[in-house]
């Protein structure tokens, strides 16, 4: 039974039946994409059951595959736990169902930075000559990457708390935590479930685990996980590293990891200033990514060169331009409030638009830090008195203005607000700290509303 038909479920259903299994497929949506997808897992010869209840009851099944969004206290999946039925993520599938020469995984997994990171390595593989591809939580669902008929190298693989939950047996070549901040703890149950979920990126990990050293509990998990044998354990800084570490010497990306003699030597990868987008986060993603792609085996140059060539992600600390002397820019990205955090330090004096679904989270700590850098704050979507009461508890001075839906374009009403606020030396920022998925499909369209909500009013 795969449990879901959106990509990841959509992908595992249809290898699975490729290969001769005998499969169903529930879902509780039933709209047009739904059934399109429907029909054609049928024309495979698998089952679908789509609507309401349609995932109440578990099948006749000698394995469940549940896709990444489906709690673990979904009825099926507990059903399936209860009767030992083996419950699979896409992760777990698509390792089992890798080829006879398969490629090694770089695995980067955090709560935030991931796509970002995931991208800079793909970008320094291709650098290096390397057939490779962003996969997992990225974009291209694992199974389409491991039963591609074009074979890769290596795969450049993000993976979500989610994704991690039900993966047992993969073993990276290298793995990455970037850091942990409470996230997803209504799927989750607790900070603590989420952060053994991310530690199992690093269990069977066979040349480098890498951890941050500014966040001590990404040290905790390396130092704690069951490695391969021999299996190096290094982090990245923003400071100087020390032996075994990667870090920055006089505004320069550098390597005492990977080098003959790390007392006395470094590798140079790249001059800070070269990393897009701009940011001392940005940094310290570029130094993971390194990492991992030093542990594969590439040149410094080779790690440079892809940093040089990378294209930044959209909907991530994007400048969308100018209007009478303020600046507009969309990290539609940020669903939470780390995330948040990491670009409200990176402008000052800031107009901060946030809202939408706060996933059980807390921003008390997050206004402490920035209530100095906001001249105002516009708040939208579900959650955002969340927000407004922190405000009201840590930032009492700060003017707030909450926009509510309406019969026209919610952003518009956002972006006006916003730049009524704003004067000449500002920042209007898109950074919500929030998913989308209240009032958005997701956080692109999200994103691009706000972009083309700017054009709109004349940001150029």
């Amino acid at each position: 039974m795969v449990a879901g038909i959106g990509a990841s479920g959509f992908a595992a259903a249809d290898a699975l039946a490729r290969l001769g299994a005998r499969v169903t497929v529930v879902d509780e949506g039933e709209d047009d994409p739904h059934r399109a997808k429907a029909a054609a897992l049928e024309a495979l010869g698998a089952g679908v059951r789509l609507g309401p209840g349609a995932a109440d009851t578990l099948p006749d099944t000698d394995l469940v595959v549940a896709s990444p969004g489906w709690r673990p206290t979904a009825a099926v999946l507990r059903d399936a736990v209860a009767r030992r039925v083996p419950v699979w993520g896409e992760v777990e599938l698509a390792w089992r169902l890798r080829g006879p020469d398969p490629a090694p995984w770089l695995c980067v997994t955090g709560t935030n930075g991931k796509t970002t990171t995931t991208e800079m390595l793909a970008s320094m593989l291709r650098a290096s000559g390397a057939r490779t591809i962003a996969a997992g939580n990225v974009g291209t669902p694992l199974l389409e990457a491991v039963t591609d008929p074009k074979t890769y190298d290596v795969i450049a693989v993000e993976l979500s708390s989610f994704q991690l939950h039900w993966a047992y047996s993969p073993a990276a070549e290298a793995a990455v935590v970037l850091n942990v901040a409470p996230d997803h703890l209504d799927w989750h149950g607790s900070l603590e479930a989420y952060t053994r979920d991310k530690a199992r990126i690093y269990q069977r990990c066979r040349v480098a685990a890498v951890y941050n050293v500014a966040d001590r509990v990404t040290e905790t998990m390396v130092r704690e996980a069951d490695t391969a044998p021999g299996c190096r354990v290094l982090g990245f800084t923003l400071d100087v590293p020390r032996p075994g570490m990667l870090g920055v010497i006089d505004g320069v990306l550098a390597d005492r990891a990977f080098v003959d003699d790390p007392e006395e030597f470094a590798a140079e990868l790249c001059p800070a200033v070269d990393v897009r987008p701009a940011g001392p986060h940005n940094v310290g993603n570029a130094l993971a990514a390194a990492a991992l792609a030093r542990a594969y085996g590439l040149t410094p140059a080779a790690v440079g060169a892809g940093l040089r060539q990378f294209e930044p992600v959209a909907h991530r600390v994007t400048v969308l331009g100018e209007l009478d002397g303020v600046a507009y820019v969309n990290d539609s990205k940020a669903t939470n409030p780390h995330a948040a955090a990491a670009a409200l330090h990176a402008y000052d004096p800031v107009v901060w638009i946030a809202g939408g679904l706060a996933k059980g989270a807390s921003f008390d700590e997050l206004v402490q830090q920035v209530r100095e850098r906001l001249r105002g704050v516009v708040l939208l979507g579900t959650d955002r008195r969340v927000i407004a009461d922190a405000l009201a508890r840590h930032a009492p001075e700060v003017p707030l203005i909450e926009v509510d839906d309406g019969e026209t374009s919610i952003m518009d009403r956002v972006v006006r607000e916003a730049a009524r606020m704003a004067v000449p030396g500002d920042t209007v920022l898109l950074a919500p700290g929030c998913a989308s998925w209240d009032q958005f499909a997701n956080y692109t369209v999200r994103g691009d509303d706000f972009a083309a909500a700017a054009a709109r009013l004349g940001v150029r």
